[in-house]
């Protein structure tokens, strides 16, 4: 798992995307990323049994409580992930829960097509939260 998170990180790292891709809500931090699967190295792909392709997107979400003068700690929850393109169509997209350790993280895979633009909206149900929160963000995938 170690890899997987350093290898997102970097990934994060060389878009230049770290910073924006979070959403603070009410006491949380929602991290989403998403990136075509040809960028995970062929350990990594096996090991989370992801299937490495620029025809394939990946999103990796995690949830984070916010504590002050701290980077806040991962908390588990329900999280659910769709998508859709400019055109409106719309896909429900299913997510598997990672642990290691103490991270928590939930990821997906799925078909993209060359410079297809998805709008992914998540909602997140907090352990131990009483609503859910929302968070939206876009990724344009280049599959050529």
């Amino acid at each position: 798992m170690k890899r997987f998170v350093l290898l997102l990180c970097s990934a994060l790292a060389c878009t230049g995307a770290w910073a924006q891709n979070a959403t603070q809500v009410n006491g949380y931090t929602i991290h989403h990323n998403a990136l075509t699967t040809d960028s995970l190295s062929p350990k990594v792909a096996s090991a989370y049994q992801i299937q490495r392709s620029k025809g394939r997107g990946m999103v990796n979400i995690s949830i984070i409580k916010d504590k002050q003068n701290t980077t806040g700690t991962p908390v588990a929850g329900n999280v659910k992930l769709s998508s859709r393109n400019l055109i409106g169509q719309q896909r429900d997209i299913p997510l598997r829960e990672i642990r290691e350790g103490q991270a928590i993280y939930y990821i997906a895979d799925f078909p993209v097509g060359h410079r297809e633009q998805l709008v992914f909206d998540v909602e997140v149900l907090p352990e131990g939260g009483n609503y859910p929160l929302a968070a939206t963000f876009q990724q344009e995938f280049f599959t050529d």
